[in-house]
């Protein structure tokens, strides 16, 4: 553990995670004089920045790209004084106060409290094509793009409740939704099944099943293209290409969207007493009053796609920040009166 004289700096509050839930708790933490440092990631912006256009949010009636709605809220944070460098959390020391908060350069900053808004990293396949479509046809987030393909044949990659989910969803835009599942069994619950065996049967979805995609054709200016399948009766096919029952071909689609789940960026909180789910995602107090993005550590508090699992939209991820940047100056203005407190009675017993 590194000693006092290497400590960079103390600030009364840390932000992790420069994605909508990180930036908005930083402006209304800043508004608040709470004079946050944000720490920007691996991941500066999270995962807005692999949206090409942002088109749900309140106020942008064109639309906005992405990264530019990532950049702008950054400005406004900063105009209302909040720091934002670069750094990415490596561990969070709760059995101090104020927090030892090491980064993975090896700064270590202290802290009175913390706001854990890392967000989660949508899983990808790691195949050709992926890096150069991510944002131009390719997406880990129907809702926030599937009406760009309206009238496509969209394909889906999955097999749990979130691929369901999804396919469920672009019915509602596309020509013909593809299902695509390396298995014949879906993981997914009942309920999402029998969603998506009703469109089956109504001709809206159609299963591709025991079948993977091994590579994305298209460029930037066009879009998704098509997609390479590979398919076997057992399943798994990528486990089995030299089988001769595997076949592989070229297959025409409009749009790919991944729904194969996300990781929570919470390794940094692992070795603290913030509960987290057995996916790693932070439980939170909710209900309905203040406190409700409060862990189960004192001043150390969560917002966004790292708490939330279910909606990971910008919106509710920002209403979540706000929540958690009000949460925290609760907390140090409640603090700061039980030790005003403290000290008027000590004097009183002098």
């Amino acid at each position: 553990m590194s000693d006092a004289a290497d400590i960079v700096e103390h600030r009364k509050l840390i932000i992790a995670g420069t994605g909508s839930a990180g930036l908005t708790a930083a402006i209304y933490a800043a508004r608040a004089n709470l004079d946050p440092l944000v720490l920007e990631g691996d991941e500066p912006g999270g995962q807005l920045t692999l949206t090409s256009e942002v088109e749900n949010f309140p106020g942008f009636p064109e639309g906005i790209n992405g990264a530019e709605f990532i950049n702008r809220t950054k400005e406004q944070a900063q105009r209302f004084g909040a720091e934002v460098i670069n750094g990415v959390v490596d561990t969070v020391d709760d059995s101090v106060r104020p927090f030892r908060v090491e980064l993975t350069n090896g700064d270590v900053f202290t802290a009175d409290t913390v706001i854990a808004a890392s967000g989660a990293s949508a899983r990808t396949l790691g195949i050709p094509g992926q890096d150069e479509l991510m944002g131009f046809g390719l997406s880990t987030c129907a809702t926030c793009d599937g009406a760009f393909f309206s009238g496509e044949d969209m394909l889906v990659i999955g097999g749990g409740d979130a691929a369901c989910e999804e396919a469920v969803f672009l019915t509602k835009f596309a020509d013909t939704v593809y299902l695509v599942h390396r298995r014949e069994e879906f993981r997914a619950e009942d309920y999402w099944v029998d969603r998506v065996m009703e469109l089956v049967e109504s001709g809206d979805i159609e299963l591709v099943l025991n079948t993977e995609v091994t590579e994305l054709h298209g460029s930037q200016e066009e879009g998704v293209e098509s997609v390479t399948f590979v398919r076997n009766p057992e399943g798994y096919p990528t486990d089995r290409l030299d089988d001769p029952e595997t076949e592989e071909w070229e297959f025409e689609v409009g749009a790919v969207f991944y729904a194969i789940g996300h990781t929570p960026n919470t390794a940094y909180l692992e070795d603290t007493g913030v509960d987290l789910d057995a996916e790693g995602y932070i439980k939170t107090l909710g209900g309905t009053g203040g406190g409700q993005t409060a862990t189960d550590v004192e001043g150390i508090f969560g917002a966004g796609d790292v708490v939330d699992f279910h909606y990971q939209q910008a919106i509710t991820a920002a209403g979540m920040g706000c929540k958690a940047a009000m949460d925290a100056d609760d907390y140090l203005e409640e603090k700061a009166r039980a030790e005003t407190a403290s000290g008027e009675t000590a004097t009183a017993d002098d």
